[in-house]
């Protein structure tokens, strides 16, 4: 038997996030085994007492604050962001660095912009650059929080950018997009779902650790 068919994982956000229910459809279809936690992030107490319970092997975390309608909700409401983005994650990294359980998360790429050194048309960013955008209060939780991941052995980010997928989900970028008068021009980076997830999945069953 191989001892991939012993991993269990528990997925954080799947209850109500896009990215955590994708997650979980896409873990039924595989067979594999897994359970949705029902605890805030930021709740080690709870945390703990799940992971107790269901002895994951892996840690799905897509849980977190983006904000309704938008990542505007997060300048007026910056404790409820530093509570979710920041403390909750990085809780989840530290339980799962003490208990050596493998957890990748979902993160955001919504961390850079063109700078001196990156240009358009230029060198591009790497998945060892630090994050240089902290002009939302969102991204500037998800880049603080990034940084302060590298401490950790346990922990896989995948940096999540502009989500395109292959329904009609409100969440997706191509369903956002088709409804703006206008949009730029400028040269970005975005993630298709359906090639993501799956792959992230493998990387969890090898117990990647980097940033992607």
């Amino acid at each position: 038997m191989s001892s991939f068919q012993n991993d269990v994982y528990l997925v954080f956000g799947g209850k109500t996030g896009w990215i955590g229910g994708k997650l979980i459809e896409l873990l039924t279809q595989q067979g594999k085994k897994f359970h949705v936690s029902e605890s805030r992030t930021y709740n080690r107490e709870s945390v703990l007492a799940e992971i107790n319970k269901f002895k994951p092997t892996h840690i799905l975390n897509a849980a977190g604050v983006t904000g309704r309608p938008n990542v505007d909700w997060c300048e007026d409401h910056k404790v409820e962001t530093l509570r979710s983005n920041v403390i909750g994650t990085l809780t989840i990294a530290d339980i799962c660095e003490e208990q050596n359980i493998h957890h990748l998360l979902y993160a955001t790429g919504c961390i850079f912009e063109y700078d001196n050194e990156h240009q358009i048309g230029g060198k591009g960013f790497t998945e060892e650059d630090r994050a240089n955008f902290h002009a939302s209060y969102y991204s500037h939780t998800k880049a603080m929080v990034e940084d302060m991941l590298r401490a950790y052995n346990n922990t896989c980010t995948l940096r999540v950018r502009m989500p395109i997928s292959d329904d009609l989900s409100p969440r997706n970028f191509v369903t956002k997009i088709v409804k703006y008068d206008r949009v730029v021009d400028v040269p970005n980076s975005m993630t298709v779902l359906y090639e993501l997830l799956p792959a992230s999945l493998i990387m969890a069953q090898k117990k990647i650790n980097w940033y992607l």
